[in-house]
């Protein structure tokens, strides 16, 4: 039998801190939101009642949990292939180096330096349906019809909502591209040039296939993220009108601080949890199989 070194042992030391880290701070509070999805905890006192699945079936029963999930699967297809794309024209244009591509990349990255809360306080302003930028603008172009209730409607809430994300996330896809464009070799589009293809041939013919393994990476994290979507949703439209922005974590939300009912805000955490995974296991499979 192979003997393990002592300085292999040594090595393996130096996992150990963030190791600890992510057994005190992740696996044991989830392991503790899994514990109390099956309890009637109202989050405040210190004894609970075990409930069994009662929590689970109150969930999948709530027409408010359904409606959640649909919004965030439209919040999702919405945000994450417009952003990819996007961020994917706007890298391969960058690359070229023409002159202010450097100030150009710094603008459409700052949004992402913004917290959530300047982002969000800013597009109160721009879509307000009486005083605001768009709508005035609509207005001067003589597009009264054009002029909306962008975030007090139900049939434009959600969809500001995602266009705000775009706007917050594009640059970000533009950065991510931009750094795999720039390992791609250059004797690659020497050869395409020869054989006479242009630029939107190359672009999707070439490009795009060889920045795969990062769009697949920019996907799984726009799973994750449109299932952690809450400040943009809470500071915008606070889940209305109505419930026409409510998502799984406005839900959740509303269920521990509203309610009181800690375990069931627990187990749409736990419901959050498992379609993340069959999400990202999905995804990863998908790619393997391209």
């Amino acid at each position: 039998m192979r003997m393990i070194s002592k300085n292999s042992w040594r090595n393996y030391l130096y996992i150990v801190p963030i190791l600890a880290l992510s057994l005190a701070f992740i696996y044991f509070c989830i392991g503790f939101t899994a514990v109390i999805s099956f309890t009637d905890w109202n989050g405040i006192s210190d004894s609970w009642n075990w409930v069994g699945i009662d929590n689970y079936k109150e969930m999948l029963t709530d027409s408010t949990f359904w409606l959640a999930v649909r919004n965030n699967v439209i919040f999702f297809f919405g945000t994450v292939f417009p952003q990819a794309l996007l961020g994917f024209l706007l890298a391969v244009l960058l690359k070229y180096r023409f002159k202010g591509s450097n100030l150009y990349k710094t603008i459409f990255f700052l949004p992402i330096a913004l917290a959530t809360s300047i982002t969000t306080a800013i597009f109160r302003i721009i879509l307000n349906p009486a005083t605001g930028d768009l709508n005035n603008l609509f207005r001067t172009l003589g597009m009264d019809w054009a002029a909306q209730s962008w975030l007090g409607d139900k049939k434009w809430a959600l969809f500001s909502i995602i266009m705000v994300n775009i706007f917050q996330w594009m640059g970000f896809s533009m950065i991510t591209y931009y750094a795999a464009l720039m390992s791609l070799p250059d004797d690659v589009y020497e050869s395409a040039m020869l054989d006479g293809a242009g630029f939107w041939r190359t672009t999707f013919s070439i490009t795009l296939p060889m920045v795969r393994g990062t769009t697949n990476v920019l996907i799984i994290l726009g799973i994750v993220g449109s299932l952690k979507t809450f400040d943009l949703v809470k500071l915008l439209t606070n889940g209305g009108p109505g419930r026409a922005t409510a998502f799984l974590n406005t839900y959740l939300y509303e269920k521990a601080f509203k309610d009181f009912n800690a375990g069931e805000s627990a187990s749409i955490g736990v419901a959050i949890l498992i379609i993340a995974l069959i999400m990202a296991v999905l995804q990863v499979r998908l790619s393997k199989e391209d």
